[in-house]
């Protein structure tokens, strides 16, 4: 048996009036995601258990069918297994964002999409400058980076995630509990450092707003996981353009297949990735493709953007990906929202977002549309989340 999944980041949305009152996903054209849902079994997934903050984090495990209960102890932890990281027990890790705040807002939860060179170029200041802290900083995808902070593996703090509180006065959002005055001299030295930075002093000389520090969220320490073969049986790869997914087939024993141009943005390479993920299917038994576009787009506040990604993820990756396995004897094809990101907000949501699988042995289920309203009219729905994946192997 072959199997695909493809996971386009945020595509669950609302009706939006812009849209006419539809999602950005029913206002897409994705005839390939709409076969999945029409030729097979359509619902939703209660990916975010009560109690977790929505993310890609919580929201991808559960649909990789890991229980984040017992499998997630924060977003870091998980990223650092892309990279390797060795963890002291006296540590803990932090997703670090390069942001930008203005009058007291939160603006950007990206700095703009800081360019790597900018963002190579301020980890290593940070380090230099903030060491003798017990500040150790890694460098990630552009905004996307780490720290480990020594003397502080007991530490138990609530961070909220950047990218949820756009817009939003950050004083009444900051870190809470023990620790948290520790965390706040880190940012404020962070802030003081890269105030008249050169970075700094280029981006203003082309008009752009100023990296005004970063943001610490995200904290916890490794935990240990069972492989996604001896789990449910399909050894397979992972495609993806962002480090909280590298970490996640890394730690599920899982290969990584990196491609060229996989930005994890919206102009990531389509193409390269459907392709990649054909080729892989000639030798593997399952592959993964996560593309984090849609998300990126909603946090942008863009529906015009999220169609155009929905679109691009149903013609280069789902397409292609469905011809290839209608060549196998044996075949299942699943597209999954791990969590809705609406435009409105411009922030993650908890609502159970769509799910289709189908191929071999699938029974249809009366879908329509790969919709947020046709998964919700099936009835069909999965709780807890992560039991989708047993269903999708072996239902």
């Amino acid at each position: 048996m072959k199997y695909a999944i493809v996971l386009p980041d945020g595509a669950a949305d609302e009706a939006l009036p812009q849209l006419g009152g539809r999602t950005p996903l029913e206002a897409a054209r994705i005839p390939n995601m709409d076969w999945v849902a029409e030729n097979g079994r359509l619902g939703r997934a209660v990916t975010i258990p009560e109690g977790f903050t929505p993310g890609t984090d919580v929201g991808t495990l559960s649909v990789l069918g890991y229980d984040p209960h017992r499998y997630y102890s924060g977003r870091a932890p998980i990223e650092a297994a892309a990279k390797g990281l060795a963890v002291r027990p006296d540590q803990m890790i932090f997703r670090c964002n390069f942001v930008t705040v203005l009058d007291g807002k939160m603006k950007d939860n990206t700095a703009g999409h800081i360019s790597q060179e900018e963002a190579d170029a301020l980890v290593a200041d940070l380090n230099a400058a903030l060491g003798g802290e017990g500040c150790e900083f890694h460098t990630g995808v552009t905004y996307r980076n780490l720290m480990l902070l020594s003397g502080a593996g007991s530490l138990s703090l609530r961070c909220a995630p950047p990218h949820d509180i756009l817009g939003r006065e950050v004083a009444a959002h900051a870190p809470e509990g023990e620790g948290a005055a520790r965390v706040a001299r880190i940012t404020g030295a962070a802030a003081a450092l890269v105030a008249d930075h050169p970075v700094n002093r280029r981006r203003r000389e082309r008009g752009k707003d100023p990296v005004t520090g970063i943001w610490l969220w995200g904290q916890g320490r490794p935990v240990p996981f069972e492989s996604l073969a001896s789990r449910y049986g399909p050894s397979g790869a992972v495609i993806t353009g962002v480090d909280i997914l590298r970490g996640m087939a890394r730690l599920m024993g899982m290969r990584l297949l990196e491609v060229p141009g996989a930005t994890g943005y919206i102009d990531t390479n389509y193409a390269e990735k459907g392709e990649a993920a054909v080729r892989a299917l000639e030798e593997l038994d399952l592959v993964v493709v996560h593309v984090e576009a849609a998300d990126e787009a909603a946090h942008m506040g863009s529906a015009e953007e999220k169609i155009r990604a929905l679109e691009r993820i149903d013609e280069a990756i789902v397409g292609p990906l469905l011809d290839k396995l209608r060549g196998f004897p044996a075949w299942r094809i699943l597209v999954a929202a791990d969590h809705p990101t609406p435009c409105t907000t411009r922030g993650h949501s908890a609502e159970p977002p769509p799910f289709a699988f189908a191929g071999s042995g699938v029974a249809r289920g009366g879908g329509a549309r790969f919709t947020e309203a046709e998964a919700a009219r099936t009835g069909f729905r999965v709780d807890p989340g992560w039991a989708l994946m047993e269903s999708f192997v072996r239902g």
